[in-house]
């Protein structure tokens, strides 16, 4: 029993553990690492939302379970810990229905949450622009009011779930200086995704998303004009815990790798894991590890009691993320050669690490964040 985890969250992962060793992901490895039709992603999505991937956070009378975010990390972290490719769309399901939980009207909700929550429709959420990054207050997607429609013209990048999305949370201005979320369906306002190819999570979708006249009704705005950079920040928050988990599942992963080949690898007359030097970096591992987990933990404890936690959730994004890179190259380090080679996926790891201090703000953005709660001093102006 960790001493974190409840008795009920603690039988929760044990059981999606043997779902994943056992069937999951094996099937998985079979597909290998080419990208994931949307069926087979929506198929294997749902398959977990049986043991909380997306439904953990949300209310039962939507289809969720009630077991709140910590639950959620819980469960992503050991999803994470065999693909990251099959977590990622899932994570964005559950911060997608939350905004629209918070911030959609009640038709909206009834229309699209239990949905969601279901993984029978995969959501998009678009910030990032191609001149547009961090600073959300400069989106220049556009939406223009025609009687009850609004006209939007514009393109988003880096949208995970892009491809794959049924419907999308478009970041836009409405006005001169208004920065509002309007909810896009895409059977009815379509719109065009293209994927991007990365270095690594090539398996799900990463996507551009291009918005040409795209007429949506008025009815599907969320929340109050005007208000979307602050609703914005307020789902990093969840979002940058994610994304420290993710980071940690990966590092697990490495580490549990490392050891394995540690012990069984024999140089010098015995297994290198009896070697000062690699000895070393497992402990290393394993504590950074652990560190990672209860920053990130402690984070979504002050979200889900309601308080603000900018400062908390960028300091796990910020650890976690980095501590995953550290994590990956020295169990590649430990492996020797045999590490660079695609027979042992700790080539497939490193290079995902690399991936994650990128996604919802970037390390130095973490720290000019963490310094402003501190100082008071705005980096930006």
């Amino acid at each position: 029993m960790i001493p974190e985890r409840s008795e009920e969250q603690t039988m929760v992962v044990e059981s999606l553990r043997r779902f994943l060793d056992n069937k999951l992901e094996p099937e998985i490895r079979a597909h290998g690492q080419g990208f994931i039709p949307k069926p087979l992603m929506r198929q294997w999505t749902q398959a977990l939302t049986t043991f909380g991937h997306v439904t953990a956070p949300h209310e039962e009378r939507w289809g969720g379970l009630g077991l709140g975010w910590l639950t959620h990390l819980l469960v992503f972290e050991e999803i994470a810990y065999s693909s990251l490719d099959v977590a990622i769309p899932g994570f964005i399901n559950a911060c997608g229905a939350e905004l629209v939980r918070r911030l959609g009207s009640e038709a909206i909700k009834a229309r699209y949450l239990a949905d969601l929550v279901a993984a029978e429709k995969f959501i998009a959420i678009g910030i990032s622009e191609p001149d547009v990054g961090s600073d959300v207050a400069a989106v220049k997607t556009r939406a223009v009011r025609d009687g009850d429609h609004w006209v939007i013209n514009g393109e988003k990048t880096w949208i995970t779930n892009g491809a794959y999305s049924d419907l999308f949370i478009c970041t836009c201005r409405t006005a001169e200086n208004e920065i509002s979320h309007i909810l896009i369906d895409r059977e009815e306002s379509g719109y065009e995704a293209r994927n991007i190819e990365k270095m690594a999570l090539n398996g799900q979708s990463t996507a551009q998303i291009f918005l040409t006249d795209c007429r949506v009704p008025v009815a599907n705005t969320l929340g109050e004009l005007g208000a979307g950079l602050r609703n914005t920040l307020q789902l990093f928050e969840i979002a940058r815990c994610h994304m420290a988990m993710w980071s940690i599942g990966i590092a697990r992963r490495a580490m549990t790798e490392a050891i394995g080949y540690a012990k069984a690898r024999v140089q010098h007359g015995k297994p290198i894991a009896g070697h000062q030097l690699v000895a070393d970096k497992i402990a290393t591992m394993a504590t950074k590890i652990d560190a990672a987990r209860l920053l990130t933990h402690r984070a979504i404890g002050l979200v889900e009691a309601g308080m603000r936690a900018e400062r908390e959730c960028a300091m796990a994004k910020w650890y976690a993320t980095e501590i995953g890179i550290a994590a990956t190259r020295d169990a590649l380090q430990i492996h020797g050669g045999n590490g660079v080679t695609r027979d042992f996926i700790v080539e497939r790891l490193a290079r995902e690490a690399i991936i994650c201090p990128i996604p919802d703000g970037t390390t130095e953005i973490q720290k000019l964040i963490i310094a402003r709660v501190l100082t008071g001093v705005q980096a930006f102006r």
